[in-house]
């Protein structure tokens, strides 16, 4: 009634080892594809991260840029807040809030955020003359000597909880074309 011969080999089975080795490499094939994900995941997170932060400063860059060249002249500096006196007459201000991280640009009842999650920024003024022997201009808080106003910040995100990647620090000299010379 009972035979013992073994079944065909279409019926065998795989036996315990040979599933316990197969598991083994699926395991770590899956960790492996599952930590190359992970990575790339944070990649492009950090990349897209990055474009974004520069395209931000490159605009507040653009606008800080517009708005200084045409100022008639500088009426209050420290380093953190620069109020100009615009062409029309009004004030313009630009502040920088270290408690918010933002730069704020003021003009009337006109506020507008520049820049967000930033870190530090700083001002800093000029003269127009240079120091002898060297390119570099004179630095001024005076504000009647104010002709170039000095601009340098850096902004960073957290990604994933973690602060992941800063933008490089980003610095601009603006030269006030319209104010004139002051005589000595």
């Amino acid at each position: 009634m009972f035979s013992k011969t073994t079944p065909p080999a279409s019926r065998r089975g795989f036996t315990l080892p040979e599933v316990l080795i197969t598991m083994a490499i699926a395991s770590i094939t899956m960790a492996a594809l599952a930590s190359l994900a992970l990575y790339t995941g944070r990649s492009f997170a950090s990349l897209a991260n990055y474009v974004d932060l520069d395209n931000r400063s490159r605009t507040a860059l653009d606008i800080l840029t517009r708005d200084i060249r045409q100022v008639n002249n500088v009426e209050y500096f420290n380093s953190n807040k620069v109020v100009f006196i615009d062409g029309d007459g009004a004030e313009l201000t630009f502040e920088y809030s270290p408690t918010t991280r933002t730069l704020t640009r003021i003009k009337g009842q006109d506020r507008k955020v520049l820049l967000t999650e930033c870190d530090e920024l700083e001002f800093r003024m000029f003269q127009r003359n240079t120091t002898p022997g060297t390119f570099d201009l004179v630095p001024s808080s005076d504000v009647l000597e104010g002709k170039a106003i000095d601009i340098s910040w850096v902004c960073s995100r957290k990604l994933l909880g973690v602060r992941f990647n800063t933008e490089s620090v980003q610095t601009a000299r603006v030269i006030i074309r319209k104010q004139q010379a002051t005589r000595y």
